[in-house]
């Protein structure tokens, strides 16, 4: 077909998903595609698919008819975790012309020429899941602010739940090197906050010889990155060497984000995860007892196979009992080819949705007592660029969101701040430390040096 002139992407789930997107936008670019917003009526229109999302066909279904809405003639490509599972259900919705799997999404510009514009019946693209072998590097690059840089993709602990592995296929990373070089090429178009990102990132570097550890030492001394966060890491890969030298790095955020899934040691076991709560209640308070600051959260998923009312609860007082600050809540929801979906037990839907809520409401009141306890003390933030009804959003190194008056000159800068008071759309409201134009001209001194 003739080349495109227009492309836009809609991105469905983790941050992974976000940094592949941009990644594959910049491969259509490098083709000689214009990136516009949805409303510009692209020629091409790309989903970036989410197997965990629940209901992920009824959403894949809804962006799509969205798309033909806006653009009745737009051609549709559709990737990520959902194609490689159901791709042959994806091309059968009405308007799709193109399915990609994990290793072919990243030919994505080859692919959309190869065919003649928009088809009668959608063409699938994709191999086994066990072929996919290689690593592809990915990053976001359209927020000075933040980006999310990928360092590991795929997993190898196939958890009773999850279909992330056979989505993504086994765990693999870059080496050091490579990954350090990138975090380099992002310092240097002036972003302040790197995300580690990937399926299980602790797992870095194993096929290498390498560890996550020896990563986040190299990434340390890259310059220019005034910090970087981990997105999310197994209790098990939470080792105390990763949380001791966070705790001495002046760069590496106070916040870690640890998946527990559920506070009970029964369920945990039939999850097949590789953990039990006692050694999540020492990584919790190892992180604590060096950094009284920092900022803990926690995935949990409500309503698998087997959670009776007496495990949920042992869940729940759990979480009361140990240090941790905030939750993700995610309602079991059966995924085919699944060990959970053949278990017996079935915990009704609307008592999974019960027990969902009730702990939404303790994450609730967890993520206020921990603002609470940080008012009145001084934190750095980092401001974005978006201007919100006249507010100026940032995080502290410590996952506070604090609001302030909109001011363009503090955009994409850490600037030291008072934590006054919590407003009522939950951010902390703040004072600068010193006045914003000493931080505007120490942030040019620093850039300029």
């Amino acid at each position: 077909m003739s080349t495109p002139r227009t492309v836009a992407f809609h991105t469905l789930g983790c941050k992974l998903n976000f940094a592949e997107s941009s990644t594959l936008a910049r491969s259509l670019e490098d083709a000689g595609y214009a990136r516009v917003q949805q409303h510009e009526r692209p020629e091409v229109f790309v989903l970036n698919t989410c197997s965990v999302t629940e209901n992920a066909d009824r959403e894949c279904r809804r962006h799509v008819r969205r798309f033909q809405g806006i653009n009745p003639d737009a051609f549709i490509a559709v990737v990520g975790c959902y194609a490689q599972l159901k791709p042959e259900e994806i091309a059968a919705i009405p308007g799709v012309d193109l399915v990609l799997g994990a290793n072919e999404k990243f030919d994505l510009a080859a692919h959309i020429e190869a065919m003649e514009g928009k088809q009668a019946v959608a063409q699938t693209r994709f191999g086994a899941i066990k072929d996919v072998k290689q690593f592809v590097p990915s990053y976001n690059a359209n927020d000075r602010t933040r980006t999310f840089l990928k360092v590991q993709d795929g997993c190898d602990y196939f958890c009773s739940f999850c279909t992330i592995p056979l989505a993504r296929g086994r765990s693999r990373s870059g080496t050091i090197a490579e990954t350090v070089k990138q975090a380099h090429t992002i310092a240097a178009a002036g972003v302040k906050e790197i995300v580690l990102t990937g399926v299980n990132t602790g797992d870095f570097g194993r096929t290498h010889g390498e560890t996550f550890l020896q990563l986040i030492e190299a990434l340390d001394h890259v310059e220019g990155i005034d910090r970087f966060r981990i997105s999310s890491i197994e209790p098990n890969l939470c080792n105390d060497d990763v949380i001791d030298f966070v705790a001495g790095s002046a760069r590496f955020a106070p916040h870690f984000h640890i998946p527990l899934q559920s506070g009970s040691d029964t369920i945990l076991k039939r999850m097949r995860r590789r953990y039990d709560t006692g050694l999540y209640a020492d990584r919790v308070a190892h992180i604590k007892r060096l950094m009284p600051h920092a900022c803990i959260g926690v995935d949990v998923i409500t309503g698998t196979p087997g959670e009776t009312e007496e495990e949920f609860l042992k869940t729940h007082a759990f979480l009361r009992s140990i240090p941790v600050d905030y939750l993700h809540v995610f309602t079991y929801s059966e995924r085919a080819d699944t060990t959970a979906v053949r278990m017996e037990e079935v915990v009704p839907v609307n008592i999974r949705r019960q027990r969902t809520k009730q702990l939404r409401i303790l994450s609730t009141k967890l993520q206020r007592a921990f603002y609470e306890k940080h008012l009145g003390t001084a934190r750095d933030v980092l401001f974005e660029a978006e201007d919100a009804d006249g507010q100026l959003l940032g995080y502290t190194d410590n996952y506070i969101r604090v609001a302030m008056p909109y001011d363009p000159d503090l955009v994409s800068r850490v600037v030291p701040v008072e934590l006054g008071h919590i407003d009522p759309d939950g951010h902390v409201k703040a004072t600068y430390s010193t006045s914003a134009a000493e931080i505007v001209q120490l942030s040019t001194l620093t850039t300029a040096n």
